[in-house]
């Protein structure tokens, strides 16, 4: 039984990644159509991979076999029912058959049950709150009440019409996300992976703190194509926390760099977690744009985060990695690109199609992916086998898994709030509450965020709060892209926000270390990350909105006040810095990432002038020890011996 399992994962997955290749460069559904193959093949693989029951007895494992078979085989012929009949399906939605309703509960009842295996119990509860709200929730208080709909409406509007589990978000993961997962299997099969991490260390591995630095790098690296943070940390942890425990570290460090760097990477395009194709599908706007507006926000919070682990380098021994006993096999730079350079043209080719030519994401995507193989062949060392070929293929389609099943469970909640229209309610409310404030909506907002995102993929979360609260914050005048972006990013950073902060827990177990302080050391590290939001939504210059001068300068105000506000938290500069200098550097730094050119020139001043107290205090210190050690030593006087 369990040998015919595994064949039927293995078929339906190569399955599902060649029909999603073919539709990506070859051939384009139907939406329905697509949705309905990709609903299909996925959830059976969910069912099959995530057994029913996980206990040892025999017996009931072959009962939860049979049972995921059964359950897998349901799901696709739900998929062909869809294939078949999309038309139909959209012309007799209002009026359905029998047969459309029966459909539509089980797409529903299987939706759930398998974003419950796959994911937990977080999601599946929201979705079940909101199907009881659409049922009973015409006997609620008028502000929240509705006029009421009948279960066959519910059901069809919910399991079968593009407003619901088959609506934009699983088109999404349908259409574009499947395809940027395989280009990452594919690149970590030919080896492109590993070669970015010996890229950096090649780049700043024997710099002060090389190991930590490195982590940053690789983990921005390789996070900006796989766009997951916990994968991520799984992946390029299991090498850079032990290196840089052993480079003078703290293990309770090394996994809160590692976690945060690996966190960072979703906003960093050009995958940025799938939810960059999101965006620009709400949106209806180009995916470079949103690729480009996340640039800026992504290269300040790589770069908080590279000066906080150079500060602490500063302070402690060791961190140097030796060339003599070198933690790791370090190549020069030009050696690394002279025997593996070819490894990075899918992704030169990836982003040309996307910023330069402009493509969709799935055609763009199609051909880099098509490049991988094709451009491993020019060394013998990194070719791709027939073998490695389908373990890409195969791998792709399992780590899809998540955020297919998120995004049908989503389809649930937002197939409601199209229904019953309490996402504009919903919006008018936070409004209510923060009095029309920005501020108090923003930080409302964020509070939220951040919760759902505790106990959800990124997807999920910002699919939810796309629709009940993005339309808040646009209310009060901010721009579509930096509302969206914001829930966004606060979603993302739950990766590394107690109390479930599953990031740094994950980098906390591969670094033996607590996993709460893990998870705070972490939230310093990017704390800049927290107020960068902030920034974009008061100041869009951030997010390229505005002349070139503007851009220029929030640009450069915000890496002074960057720098400042490290140098404040770490509290060492070239020396320990005195703590009324860190309070003066703190203020600074805020008033210089602010908006608004008078608070940014006070900020400035006051960073230089600290900066340069600082430098004359060093000075002298250094002075003062030099002429000490230059003074020769005393005789000891040995009378009375």
């Amino acid at each position: 039984m369990n040998s015919v399992k595994k064949w039927m994962i293995f078929s339906i997955a190569i399955v599902l990644t060649v029909f999603h290749l073919y539709s990506g460069g070859v051939q384009i559904f139907p939406a329905l159509q697509q949705r309905g193959v990709h609903f299909g093949l996925t959830l059976a693989l969910i069912f099959l991979l995530y057994p029913m029951v996980k206990n040892n007895d025999k017996q009931n494992q072959r009962f939860s076999i049979i049972m995921d078979i059964v359950l897998a085989l349901v799901t696709i012929i739900l998929g062909v029912y869809i294939y078949q009949n999309f038309i139909n399906l959209t012309t007799f939605l209002n009026q359905p058959t029998q047969l459309m309703v029966i459909a539509g509960a089980l797409m529903i009842i299987l939706t759930l049950e398998a974003t419950r295996r796959i994911i937990g119990w977080a999601l599946p509860i929201i979705s079940l709150l909101f199907l009881a709200y659409a049922l009973w929730g015409s006997n609620l208080p008028l502000l929240f009440a509705h006029s009421g709909f009948t279960l066959d409406r519910l059901v069809t509007q919910v399991g079968l019409s593009s407003q619901g589990i088959l609506g934009t978000p699983l088109g999404v993961s349908a259409t574009y996300v499947v395809l940027f997962i395989m280009f990452g299997t594919f690149l970590e099969r030919s080896g492109t992976g590993k070669f970015l991490i010996d890229l950096a260390f090649s780049a700043v591995g024997k710099f002060r703190g090389g190991a930590a630095k490195v982590a940053v790098v690789a983990s921005a690296f390789t996070g900006s194509v796989n766009g997951y943070a916990v994968s991520n940390v799984a992946t390029t942890g299991v090498l850079t926390i032990p290196l840089i425990k052993r480079s003078g570290y703290s293990s309770r460090y090394a996994a809160a760099v590692e976690s945060a760097a690996s966190t960072g990477s979703m906003i960093l395009p050009p995958v940025m977690g799938a939810v960059a194709f999101l965006i620009a599908d709400y949106l209806q706007i180009e995916f470079y744009k949103v690729a480009l507006a996340a640039v800026i926000p992504a290269i300040l919070y790589f770069l908080a985060i590279f000066i906080m682990v150079d500060l602490r380098a500063a302070r402690i021994e060791n961190t140097k990695m030796s060339s003599d006993k070198p933690l790791y096999k370090v190549n020069r730079l030009t050696d690394e690109l002279k025997e593996k350079g070819h490894l990075i043209i899918p992704l030169l080719v990836l982003i040309y199609l996307l910023i330069i030519q402009q493509v969709s994401p799935s055609y763009a995507a199609f051909w880099s992916i098509i490049t991988v193989p094709t451009v491993c062949l020019l060394r013998k060392e990194t070719r791709m086998s027939i073998k490695d070929i389908l373990g890409a293929l195969e791998q792709g389609a399992k780590i899809s898994l998540v955020v297919a099943a998120a995004c049908a469970c989503a389809g649930i909640v937002i197939g409601v709030i199209e229904l019953t229209g309490i996402g504009l309610r919903f919006s008018g409310i936070l409004v209510e509450l923060s009095n029309g404030n920005l501020f108090v909506l923003l930080l409302l907002t964020m509070i939220a965020s951040i919760v759902m995102g505790m106990g959800l993929p990124p997807v999920a979360s910002y699919i939810i709060l796309a629709v009940i609260a993005a339309p808040a914050i646009t209310q009060l005048g901010v721009p579509d892209i930096a509302a969206h972006l914001f829930i966004f990013y606060y979603g993302t950073l739950s990766a590394i926000t107690p109390p479930v902060a599953i990031a740094a827990y994950t980098a906390g177990g591969i670094a033996k270390a607590d996993p709460l302080k893990t998870s705070l050391t972490a939230v310093k590290l990017a704390l800049v990350a927290f107020l960068i939001p902030f920034m974009f939504v008061y100041g869009p210059s951030l997010i390229l909105e505005g002349s070139t001068l503007n851009i220029a300068t929030a640009f450069i105000t915000a890496v002074v006040g960057i720098f400042s506000l490290s140098v404040s938290l770490e509290g060492y500069w070239k020396i320990k810095v005195h703590p009324i200098s860190r309070i003066l550097l703190m203020t600074g730094a805020l008033l210089s990432i602010s908006v608004g050119i008078l608070l940014d020139i006070i900020g400035i001043i006051v960073i230089s002038l600290v900066m340069l107290y600082e430098w004359k205090v060093t000075k002298e210190r250094v002075a003062n020890v030099t002429a000490e050690q230059a003074q020769p030593p005393q005789q000891t006087s040995h009378a009375g011996q």
